[in-house]
């Protein structure tokens, strides 16, 4: 344990109180650090950004990296609103014109990934050859109008004249080309539209890929929109629509006689290669994955369809593309963000594969003299590489082949095209809502072994939407900086160090005279550790109540409270990063959410105070503000042991209500896992007074408590005449 000079200036605390004279008039605020000078917390600094730099650092052992890689990869799903995995509805096939030729067909695909959300593309399978085939899922990338991409002949004829194209129809559409060649080598492809793009247009190609301002209409507590506060605050991102579209995708080619379960690959390039590397990550079924020029350790994605809250918080591309490993990959670089890709990160994810016992399993074409592309010599590496590992044993030389057009590939017709309304996507996400928290709900109002299963979700999701570290002793400092003898108290001043995160955190201790009983509470306050004083700079009745009563009080400032407020406002918006779209991900998909970082700062201060020389024999916690009851709540659930017991004053606050994307409040995924009554659900069964809530409202919490029986242990403000105090007070004898 690092040294600490609060125990060390404890013997010195009577001899203080006889130096200095009690203070009867008003008092200023205390403060820790001079005034105008903000604490050294390494969080202040600007907030990373998409283009920023993202290493990789392979492990050390196939040991660390097992548990590395389910670390990250419970991170994509939770991220991506896929954790637990929704249930998976009739996918409701439609297969619409067909178009065959010598040695291939085509036929248009629709089908339903989520009731009344449909799946557009094209499915291309062999001619005259005996499968079954490996399958192929195709998504695209931000090729104008996707499946429905149209080369200019002057773009047609510099693809050609450099060397990056050969025959004018594949320059015309790349894409088709692809799924035409593996179609001929001897695999079942399927060629899917993106959100927005070509036949999915139930969501607009503006709102999915274009989204750049706040919508108040949509942003509502019921019926909301994508982007917004609520959806956030539910996981619900096109992003992981998307994902969940290729995973569906995935679930048809399964189905079809002709496709060999055990042989399945994804391939695409750009906004294609984020969707492959992601489904890649995730989904054990697939066995062979080309992501093309995308992966890499500079830009991860500028699209908000490559981006989700919560998603690239402490990895990055290199990493989601390392989770394939040992199974068989290749990659491309270009002239983009991609082009130092050979030297960094490759080598590190070679070396991965080394370590576990593929190194011949990982390749990489690096072609920089080419821009952004999957070209002809792109797709020859992929369809070598899918040659060599289904043992195809096929020409992989492309020929020429009859393009289809848009009118050829399209799914629907002007009578049954669907379009987007904001009405259809609020249905959309009530729908996803409702399908999320039938799941939740019957785990956390379930039984004792649903109750359990329903916390085997909830921890690892909390780890996602928090942090999965918590501090130790060995990682705090508290740096006494005042000592002053107020009234009938001592209050020491001091920052609390985390060397874990690199925070700063000002913090006070009240302790009484001469009447400690070995008791302490933590304080929490919108105003951080100036709430424990009323306007005139005296303790706020309530806080001298506990002092006089022998126990003693702790304050701090949360980050972005108090001490680190230039102008002594409370925070109103958070830190953002510079991109202009306001799109939470852009932010919070890199960065902890300040509410995360005050749930973990409260942590760390919990750590200290029980674990310090002085160990107290209780740790409670009090929060009269509503938002910082809720924060406090989620505290509580991620270390159900940091506190004795705790007083909170919610009155009905809920994460999913929390109305702007910049609030300090939006905690991205605070909704999802049955927000405030499941966090207090998980807290059981430590003594706990909530004010402002029902039984209704604190339906999961109080079956929480019963199933322990231990229903005596949790207070409603309703059900009991004495003060939160008094009740405070009453539980000390429990820890004597």
């Amino acid at each position: 344990m690092r040294t600490t000079t609060l125990s060390s200036t404890m013997s010195t605390l009577r001899l203080l109180i006889l130096l200095f004279p009690a203070i009867a008039a008003a008092q200023e605020p205390v403060r820790i650090l001079p005034v105008g000078q903000l604490p050294q917390d390494a969080r202040l600094a600007p907030p990373k950004d998409l283009n920023g730099y993202f290493p990789f650092a392979p492990p050390a052992s196939q040991e660390t990296w097992q548990a590395r890689a389910e670390e990250v990869r419970t991170q994509l799903k939770v991220a991506l609103g896929l954790w637990p995995m929704p249930p998976k509805t009739p996918l409701n096939l439609e297969k619409v014109g067909q178009h065959t030729f010598d040695d291939y067909q085509v036929t248009g695909i629709r089908f339903e990934s989520m009731p009344g959300f449909f799946v557009t593309g094209s499915m291309y399978e062999p001619v005259g050859k005996q499968g079954p085939f490996p399958g192929v899922l195709c998504p695209h990338g931000h090729w104008d109008n996707g499946r429905f991409y149209v080369a200019n002949d002057g773009e047609v004829k510099k693809q050609i004249a450099s060397g990056a194209e050969s025959i004018e129809e594949t320059a015309k559409n790349p894409i088709q080309a692809r799924c035409v060649q593996l179609a001929r080598m001897g695999c079942v492809v399927f060629q899917i539209d993106m959100l927005g793009y070509a036949d999915s247009q139930q969501l607009s190609f503006d709102l999915v890929h274009r989204f750049g301002k706040q919508r108040p209409e949509m942003n509502t507590n019921q019926r909301w929109g994508f982007f917004s506060p609520q959806a956030e605050s539910h996981l619900e991102s096109v992003m992981g629509l998307q994902i969940w579209n290729c995973i569906r995708s995935l679930d048809l080619l399964e189905t079809l006689d002709n496709v060999d379960k055990s042989r399945l690959a994804v391939t695409g390039a750009s906004g294609g290669a984020t969707q492959t590397m992601i489904v890649g990550a995730i989904d054990p079924r697939i066995a062979a994955v080309f992501p093309a020029v995308m992966v890499s350790t500079a830009m991860q994605g500028g699209c908000t369809c490559e981006n989700c809250t919560l998603l690239r918080v402490g990895t990055g591309n290199v990493e989601f593309a390392a989770l394939f490993a040992p199974k068989p990959q290749g990659l491309t670089a270009a002239d983009d963000w991609t082009k130092e890709f050979e030297t960094k990160g490759f080598p590190d994810l070679k070396q991965l594969y080394t370590l576990m016992g593929a190194e011949d399993k990982v390749h990489l074409t690096a072609r920089t003299e080419f821009g952004h592309n999957y070209n002809a010599v792109s797709r020859r590496a992929m369809y070598e590489l899918f040659n060599q590992e289904f043992s195809l044993h096929a020409s992989v030389e492309e020929r020429p082949y009859q393009r289809l057009g848009e009118k050829e590939l399209s799914v629907w017709n002007d009578q049954n095209r669907p379009t987007y309304t904001e009405e259809f996507e609020r249905n959309l996400l009530a729908e996803w809502t409702a399908i999320s928290n039938q799941q939740i709900d019957s785990l956390l109002l379930g039984d004792n072994d649903s109750f359990q299963k329903f916390q085997e979700i909830a921890e690892p999701a909390l780890g996602v939407m928090v942090g999965t570290e918590t501090p130790t002793m060995e990682d705090l400092e508290f740096d006494v900086k005042v000592k002053e003898q107020r009234e009938d108290y001592l209050l020491i001043g001091g920052l609390l160090h985390n060397d874990q995160n690199g925070s700063q955190l000002p913090a006070l201790f009240l302790y009484p005279k001469d009447n400690w009983g070995g008791h302490t509470v933590l304080w929490l306050s919108e105003e951080g550790k100036n709430g424990l004083f009323a306007e005139n700079g005296r303790l706020k009745s309530e806080v001298a109540k506990l002092v006089s009563a022998g126990v003693s009080v702790a304050g701090i400032d949360l980050i972005y409270q108090g001490e680190f407020l230039t102008d002594g406002h409370a925070l109103k918006e958070t830190p953002k990063v510079e991109n202009p779209r306001e799109a939470a991900a852009y932010t919070l998909g890199y960065n902890r959410a300040v509410a995360a970082q005050r749930i973990t700062d409260i942590l760390a201060m919990a750590t200290f105070m029980r674990n310090h020389d002085r160990a107290p024999k209780s740790i409670g916690m009090v929060a009269f503000d509503p938002a910082m009851a809720g924060i406090a709540s989620v505290a509580m659930a991620k270390q159900p042991k940091a506190f004795d017991f705790a007083t909170l004053k919610t009155d009905g606050f809920r994460f999913g209500e929390v109305d702007s994307i910049r609030s300090p409040n939006l905690l991205p995924g605070g909704a999802k896992y049955g927000d405030v009554p499941a966090f207090l659900a998980l807290a059981a069964p430590i003594p706990l007074r909530v004010t402002g809530e029902t039984g209704e409202t604190l339906e999961a919490t109080t079956k929480a408590y019963e199933r322990l029986d231990q229903k005596d242990r949790l207070i409603l403000s309703n059900d009991v005449d004495v003060t939160p105090i008094d009740w405070v007070l009453g539980q000390l004898s429990r820890f004597q």
